[in-house]
């Protein structure tokens, strides 16, 4: 193997893919919940963008946004670094969600503001549809970890309303969503780590280049990319209520990332904004278990999306 595909490699792993080597394809359906898969949420290139829907028997008419995403790769059941995994979703179903697993487009074809694009529009997909899945348009969460969580957070602070006059009604649907919740994401790829340091396919994010396309190559283009896919620069006071879960040991994206952004909104006035920071964890805690079978965390994260989707007011 190749030093540089080494260090690839060892990135990779340090990501998560060797926990979707532990569970290379979809894991066993739940009891009691109903699963629709491939449901096309968008197309490019002839290609289809899909997500596979998991109604529980209880539900409570809010929906969360799982996005399939890590390292800014994603599959539905291929051993990459995130799969659709039933198991994943289990807290969130057993508490009446019902979950949506939006798989995006990848790198290295597609690079990083694709995957923005892919998933502003599974979100305007799903509230187009809100009648169909059974939930209500005004009461949609999102998550994800690692690129995922950069992506949970780009929605969040950039989603808002349709076009309109758009031909595709999907198109005319609001991408906003009413609460995020993640683990250590990429927040300022322009001050990664510190003031002035690009994270833009450099650093520890070097072995990934590739999933920030040719604008990375030159130092006015990562500039100008950094400022573009970096969710710090959109945070307004529209900012639905946020929750980061991130290791204070994180070498691949460090825990100044959310801080920044979590100080970033409370200047603009966001209250509802909370970091929980896990002392001497990594990037996917190197205990050996998963983060997304992490009961204490996930809890964190059912309490969060109940208090800001299933709040007083909103009729369930």
């Amino acid at each position: 193997m190749k030093p540089a595909m080494n260090i690839r490699w060892r990135l990779i792993c340090t990501l998560g893919i060797v926990l979707t080597f532990i569970h290379p394809v979809q894991g066993e359906d739940l009891p009691n919940v109903r699963r629709t898969e491939d449901v096309i949420y968008g197309r490019k290139d002839g290609m289809a963008l899909t997500m596979d829907v998991f109604q529980p028997a209880n539900a409570n008419r809010a929906g969360v946004i799982y996005l399939v995403n890590g390292g800014w790769l994603s599959s539905k059941a291929t051993p990459r670094m995130q799969n659709v995994q039933p198991e994943y979703y289990r807290m969130f179903l057993d508490r009446g969600y019902t979950v949506f697993a939006v798989v995006t487009s990848s790198q290295p074809r597609y690079t990083i503001p694709d995957l923005m694009s892919d998933s502003l529009r599974a979100v305007r997909y799903i509230r187009a549809h809100a009648d169909r899945f059974g939930i209500s348009p005004d009461r949609l969460g999102i998550t994800g970890s690692s690129s995922g969580g950069h992506l949970t957070l780009s929605v969040a602070a950039m989603g808002g309303p349709g076009q309109p006059d758009a031909a595709d009604p999907v198109d005319r649907e609001s991408s906003a969503v009413q609460a995020a919740a993640c683990f250590f994401p990429p927040t300022d790829f322009l001050n990664y780590g510190g003031p002035g340091v690009s994270g833009v396919g450099e650093g520890p994010l070097k072995p990934l280049q590739v999933a920030f396309g040719p604008r990375a190559a030159t130092e006015a283009g990562r500039q100008v990319l950094g400022k573009e896919i970096s969710p710090i620069y959109f945070i307004s006071p529209r900012l639905p209520p946020t929750l980061i879960i991130h290791g204070d040991a994180d070498e691949v994206v460090p825990l100044q990332q959310s801080q920044s952004f979590v100080e970033r909104a409370r200047s603009v006035g966001i209250k509802e904004i909370e970091l929980i920071v896990r002392p001497g964890k990594g990037h996917g805690w190197p205990s050996g278990s998963i983060v997304w079978k992490s009961e204490e965390d996930i809890r964190e994260f059912v309490r969060w999306f109940d208090s800001h989707l299933l709040a007083p007011g909103k009729s369930i």
